[in-house]
């Protein structure tokens, strides 16, 4: 059942004590409704209401609400009120004001200028994709555990506690649960007070960007990398400079050779996104000495470390040294629930202070009940047993997605294959990728274009494609569909 939307009070609507009531009311009502400020569907408030609110007389509301009947204005349903109707009288219909949504003065340029920081912000890049079977980024939700979900839910739903403020820093509980499983699973050294609870991993990185970076300094970045970083740090007017990847992963004797410094680096070690590889423990190393002497901060996304299909993830950069200069960021939004908007940031102990402070300045506490109900689901087990079945769930997912590339789509599609993580991606020469990926989601199936992920365009054409929320029906829909988009630009170029 569709809720009705009740109109506003109309507390602001003033009349003249020395004009006739009933004649201003008529017109301001009229008016209300015309310009949109009353919309259609919704319910008016009730005639002793109005009469109360106005300081009018209740039977000069209820003549004004009955001439407006008769004329088409307003209907009334029995035993539940006036409303507005859903079209105008059509004799009224030309003097109908412009809804102020359409206003012509919606054009930048009629507006006074924004910041560089905002001006930044403009930015095709940034829109979120549509979520459809293969977006990047979305997990198996029909597989979450929601019997135990929503369990832990009304344990904390009715707690004070969790509905008033709360500790910008984030939950103590949660912490404590979060610190004990990053050390036992990625080696993180850190103990509960280290740990800052971030509305997700962009809130994470435009921490990072302003407590770290002044303008002008200079970020390094994988190329290609996560484009939200790089979004993130130019918002902030930080240089980035790029480097190259080697077997998918950060090219780090390329970094080391460049002379290159910078006040940050921005990694995906564990699983390079977008293209999966990983970082090796030698690497990770040379990578923290060259950190070390150059006086540059690690920002390491540990992306995807919970899903790897053939071996045990590597160590966290952040747990192979007593003391390393690295802020490690984690989210949830693929481990769990995107909608939970709930990320981590691991900070050295004298910078705690510094990003909680941030974090309040920035956005303030994040929910306190959903991170309650985090806390109980890792503290009883529940979230490994989860990821473990997930793993097995993304493996099978990923394995026969694969196999139907493999066999459909090569050689007009190469596949890059990783095993890990919840995505694939697929090379496709002589291609618009934008154009593919917008032709693929007008048939139902999203992507990002390879293309985004690379500012200086080293990457040709190809596909990031999201496996994790898709069934078997949608691989091979999904396949079938790309063979068709492939092959008839093919046969276009070879004649």
């Amino acid at each position: 059942m569709v809720p009705v939307l009740s109109a506003p009070d109309l507390a602001d609507l003033t009349l003249d004590p020395n004009q006739p009531l009933q004649t201003q009311l008529y017109h301001r009502l009229v008016q209300s409704i015309c310009n949109g400020r009353l919309t259609a569907g919704s319910k008016l408030p009730s005639s002793r209401r109005l009469s109360e609110t106005l300081g009018v007389s209740r039977n000069t509301v209820i003549q004004v609400l009955e001439q407006l009947k008769a004329e088409g204005f307003l209907g009334s349903k029995p035993r539940q009120g006036v409303f507005i109707s859903t079209s105008l009288p059509s004799h009224v219909a030309a003097i109908k004001e412009p809804d102020w949504q359409t206003s012509p003065r919606t054009s930048a340029d009629d507006l006074p200028r924004l910041s560089t920081q905002g001006e930044s912000l403009r930015n095709p890049r940034l829109a979120r994709e549509k979520s459809q079977p293969f977006t990047p980024g979305l997990p198996d939700l029909e597989a979450f555990p929601f019997h135990i979900w929503n369990r832990l839910y009304r344990r904390h739903q009715s707690r004070l506690p969790l509905i008033g403020y709360g500790p910008s820093q984030g939950y103590l509980p949660l912490r404590q649960a979060l610190a004990e499983y990053l050390r036992s699973s990625r080696g993180v050294r850190c103990c509960p007070d280290q740990i800052i609870i971030t509305n997700g991993a962009q809130e994470s990185l435009s921490l990072c960007a302003q407590v770290v970076l002044n303008p002008g300094d200079t970020v390094v970045m994988e190329n290609p990398g996560y484009r939200r970083a790089h979004i993130a740090f130019e918002a902030n007017r930080a240089s980035l400079k790029m480097v190259g990847l080697k077997n998918n992963y950060l090219d780090v004797n390329a970094l080391i050779k460049s002379s290159m410094r910078g006040k940050l680096l921005f990694t995906t070690p564990t699983h390079q996104y977008p293209m999966g590889g990983v970082m090796p423990a030698g690497d990770r190393l040379k990578l923290l000495d060259w950190a070390a002497q150059s006086g540059c901060w690690i920002l390491e996304d540990d992306y995807d470390s919970e899903f790897s299909f053939k071996h045990r993830p590597v160590a966290a950069l952040q747990g192979m040294a007593e003391y390393t200069p690295v802020l490690y960021m984690g989210s949830f939004s693929k481990t769990l629930q995107p909608g939970l908007r709930l990320g981590y940031l691991v900070v050295p102990k004298a910078l705690v202070e510094v990003f909680a402070q941030a974090k309040e300045m920035l956005s303030g506490y994040s929910p306190l009940l959903s991170q309650a109900v985090v806390s109980d689901f890792i503290a009883e087990g529940h979230f490994v047993r989860h990821l473990r079945r997930m793993c097995i769930n993304y493996r099978e997912k990923w394995n026969n997605f694969c196999q139907l590339i493999r066999k459909d789509l090569e050689p007009q599609a190469k596949l890059i294959v990783n095993s890990a993580g919840m995505h694939v991606v697929i090379a496709t020469s002589n291609m618009d990728d934008i154009d593919l990926s917008k032709k693929l989601s007008l048939q139902g199936f999203g992507s990002t274009p390879l293309s985004f992920f690379s500012p200086t365009k080293v990457l040709k054409s190809g596909l990031v494609l999201g496996f994790a929320n898709t069934s078997s029906e949608d691989r091979k829909s999904c396949v079938k569909t790309l063979k068709n988009l492939l092959i008839p630009t093919l046969r276009t170029v070879l004649t």
